[in-house]
């Protein structure tokens, strides 16, 4: 073991690798920190409940960035006192807690175990813990429920048993949504939650891991160059002479609109965004909270602070940037709606009118994040590239395109044979 005290400065410099890893502490024997391959870090105690041949008992102290060196110090060397006085703290606190139901333990998680997450990614668990975990397993002990358990409640979930869409007030309506996508997104939630209980000693093992999952059924749309081309004239047309209105032609005369109305003009700002979605390969939230201090024109940047991962920087082509050149300024975000000082809420009604009037069939406004890819990857750009285009942080996040690389590849292995050209004659092209 290391003499070397473990301190702040010493665990900045810890870095993650492969596999996880234990640093200790020279110091105080039986505090050290246990580093995660995603960089994580958390603060443990380990002492034996008697002499050698003993149990050995583990207790997550908090996580680093949350919890300081020096608290989680303090707690080690009460823990480690009581333990030198015949005590086993962990091992009470552990027998205590497996006896906490599913739901309690949700309770904590969500107060203790999700500070490195976003605020939308919590608003999310929060609808997955009540709608699908809470009435299937929540009254369960957790130190009761087993693998088998969990499989079960995969496919209950996958099966409909928890969905429901009923009126929670005079406009408001509850819609939880069964299926096996569901299914899977839930059980990887929960299986974080029970990672959370092992990491603080109150299980051994958790009872996620060995469940096999559906599928997931994440549908990548992308545009060919036929649609593309179509949409292109349908956004001409709707911020130039406008889209037409269709009606229906039993609607009541008052209700249908004039001549002088059959068309709507739509507004720079909606055209501008969806080509910028295209351009850029950003997400939706990305581009309708842009505001103008984090475009930098000359060097062809957008700075993000926030993202779905994380800090930012989406670099700009010359097609992206003559967009956002031309685009009215009007308030601080870029894509502005009907109140300047907000944020645009969505483009769905906008959406919907071009993508119809373009004969575009099954198209979400993410699917031009797709078709962003899959043009890079027609043009020979690698995974990684694209990754980094993208602002994936997991090279397995973009390992979805693999195959779009496919054609590039297969170009140039056609280009190599035809240089080689040592196959067999064919008899036809024999004189």
């Amino acid at each position: 073991m290391s003499e070397t005290r473990l301190t702040k400065t010493v665990v900045d410099r810890l870095v993650p690798r492969e596999k996880e890893y234990f640093a200790w502490c020279g110091k105080l024997a039986g505090f050290g920190v246990r580093v995660w391959p995603n960089g994580k870090k958390v603060f443990i105690v380990q002492y034996r409940t008697g002499g050698r041949g003993t149990p050995t008992r583990r207790k997550a102290l908090g996580t680093y960035g949350v919890v300081t060196t020096d608290q989680a110090r303090k707690s080690a060397e009460d823990y480690l006192a009581s333990a030198h006085l015949g005590n086993d703290l962990v091992g009470a606190e552990r027998k205590a807690r497996s006896e906490m139901t599913v739901s309690q333990l949700c309770d904590e998680y969500l107060e203790h175990g999700v500070g490195l997450k976003k605020a939308s990614t919590i608003k999310t668990d929060v609808g997955r813990i009540d709608g699908h975990i809470r009435p299937l397993l929540g009254k369960k002990k957790i130190g009761a429920v087993t693998r088998q358990d969990i499989e079960r409640f995969l496919n209950d979930i996958a099966k409909g048993k928890t969905a429901r869409d009923k009126p929670t007030g005079k406009k408001g309506r509850s819609i939880i949504k069964g299926g096996k996508g569901t299914a899977t997104r839930t059980v990887r939630l929960l299986g974080g939650i029970f990672t959370y209980a092992v990491n603080q000693g109150y299980l051994e093992t958790n009872p996620r891991t060995g469940v096999k999952l559906f599928k997931d059924g994440a549908k990548e749309r992308f545009l060919s160059e036929d649609e593309l081309a179509r949409l292109s004239t349908a956004l001409e047309e709707a911020e130039t002479i406008g889209l037409p209105w269709t009606f229906r032609e039993t609607a009541e005369a008052k209700h249908r609109p004039t001549s002088e109305k059959q068309r709507e003009i739509l507004s720079p700002h909606v055209t501008g965004a969806i080509r910028l979605l295209l351009l850029t390969g950003c997400r939706l939230r990305e581009i309708l909270h842009l505001r103008w201090n984090e475009v930098d024109f000359e060097r062809g940047l957008l700075l993000l602070p926030d993202s779905k991962t994380g800090r930012k920087t989406v670099f700009l082509s010359d097609a992206a940037l003559d967009v956002l050149q031309n685009l009215p300024r009007v308030g601080r975000y870029v894509i502005a709606g009907s109140n300047p000082d907000q944020p645009r809420a969505d483009l769905k009604r906008p959406w919907q009118r071009i993508a119809n009037h373009a004969e575009l069939e099954n198209v979400r406004l993410h699917d031009l994040r797709h078709t962003f890819a899959s043009i890079g990857a027609a043009q020979g750009m690698s995974l990684q590239m694209i990754g980094a285009l993208l602002g994936h942080k997991s090279p397995e996040t973009t390992s979805r395109y693999a195959h779009l690389t496919e054609d590039p590849l297969r170009r140039g292995l056609n280009q190599i044979g035809q240089a080689i050209n040592v196959s067999k004659t064919r008899d036809q092209d024999r004189p």
